[in-house]
């Protein structure tokens, strides 16, 4: 059986907060990223705004949009 992708895990700070749930984010190599909340951080109901420095899973296939899976304290 074929293995999963790996997911590409980089860190970064959000830049802006839209209203539909996504975030603009920065990432420490230059580029840019839309990024969502990881259905975890949901449940536990931990908050992202901008200015806070997360970890952002992205798919090897696109690179444009991402998972926030965790925020830095």
């Amino acid at each position: 059986m074929a293995e999963k992708e790996e997911k590409i895990e980089l860190e970064g700070e959000v830049v802006e907060a839209f209203r539909s749930g996504m975030f603009r984010i920065a990432l420490d190599n230059g580029h840019e990223t839309l990024g969502y909340t990881a259905g975890k951080m949901r449940r536990y109901r931990i908050k992202v705004f901008p200015g806070d420095r997360i970890k952002v899973e992205l798919s090897p296939y696109d690179l444009t949009r991402g998972r926030i899976v965790y925020r830095h304290r």
